[in-house]
């Protein structure tokens, strides 16, 4: 009689075979899906991440004895003044800075066409279009008034309104939002626990990411500036933000500088060569490991590979989200190794 029984476990391994087969098969019309929620959902998504990341600055005023009203009111205050200084105090040099890159970038395109009688005439117009477009923007930013402003990227600003409304209340509620989620998961004390364990490790991601950013900011804006770089201001803005991009950010920063150092001249060439290759050591092997600690201890191969299926799959924010994504999954598997182990000898043992 026992033989005859059904074996419930081949039966639910084969669903889920049928499961996973249809998702497969189906997944453009899952992913078309998805993309046009994350389209409309996008500005509370951003809020939300942006309140996350500021948490940790909130607690820390907290631990300071500062009541935490007023450290809320410190954050989200100090990120609008912070904001808007940027706006007004370097948004001119921006523009100053980019309308030299367009030249310096045309004096580049020339010399390597005479030198190595290249034929790159669609590509420097394609650049320097590009290039033209982001001044446009950014003059128009500089000398038009808010109605025109409003008027031309109305789609933007609404959203970039609804995510910063959206950043405040998130910020505000983090901790009720918390507090919710561990009362709903309150019958599953593992659960729990591995809410705790990613929370713990993103927090420590993005809290040495941001003190990475700033450092970045300052350091090879001040060390381009030293050395009579034009371009030191975007140089130090490019650093900052291709941080968010593992190894390869970096790199693309340093190639910018030295392709247009050379136009300058042979002496700052030279010493934006030093710094390329000097400093991006000392923030590899010195700063990052301290800031970060062991959050962000991946190997290199892994790290490529995460970018570049990142990038495969979702263009540049994939490429952003790739590392964060990859240390859920690194945190989701050492958490749940032994229950991963034991369901395959149970697989193994019933094939």
């Amino acid at each position: 009689m026992s033989d005859n029984k059904l074996n419930y476990r081949i039966i639910n391994f084969a669903a889920l075979m049928v499961i996973l087969y249809f998702l497969v098969a189906n997944i453009g019309i899952w992913w078309g899906i998805l993309t046009k929620c994350v389209s409309v959902l996008s500005p509370f998504i951003v809020g939300f991440a942006f309140a996350y990341a500021f948490t940790p600055l909130v607690r820390w005023l907290e631990k300071k004895n500062i009541p935490r009203t007023a450290a809320l009111l410190i954050v989200i205050f100090g990120i609008i003044i912070v904001v808007l200084g940027l706006l007004v105090i370097t948004l001119p040099l921006v523009y100053e800075q980019l309308s030299l890159l367009v030249r310096m970038l045309m004096d580049v395109f020339n010399n390597l066409s005479n030198k190595f009688d290249l034929n790159i005439g669609n590509f420097e117009i394609k650049v320097t279009d590009y290039l033209n477009d982001i001044l446009k923007e950014v003059g128009s930013i500089t000398s038009s008034t808010t109605v025109g402003i409003l008027n031309s990227s109305i789609g933007f600003i609404s959203k970039f309104i609804v995510g910063f409304v959206g950043f405040i209340y998130f910020l505000v509620d983090m901790e009720k939002i918390r507090k919710g989620l561990k009362e709903l998961l309150a019958g599953s004390k593992k659960t729990v626990k591995y809410i705790k364990c990613m929370d713990v490790e993103i927090t420590n991601y993005l809290k040495g990411l941001e003190i990475f950013m700033v450092i970045q900011l300052f350091e090879y804006s001040f060390l381009f500036f030293i050395i009579g770089h034009p371009n030191w201001l975007i140089l130090g803005i490019l650093a900052c933000l291709t941080t968010v991009i593992p190894y390869f950010g970096g790199l693309i920063t340093n190639i910018i500088a030295i392709i247009l150092a050379s136009v300058v001249s042979t002496k700052l060439l030279i010493l934006t060569i030093i710094i390329c290759m000097i400093f991006p050591q000392l923030d590899g092997y010195l700063i990052s490991p301290k800031v970060y600690g062991k959050t962000n201890n991946v190997n290199p191969l892994i790290t490529i590979m995460a970018v570049s299926i990142g990038g495969t799959l979702a263009g540049m924010v994939g490429i952003v989200v790739a590392l964060p994504c990859y240390l859920l999954i690194r945190t989701t598997y050492q958490f749940f190794k032994k229950d991963l182990k034991k369901g395959m000898n149970i697989v193994k043992e019933t094939i």
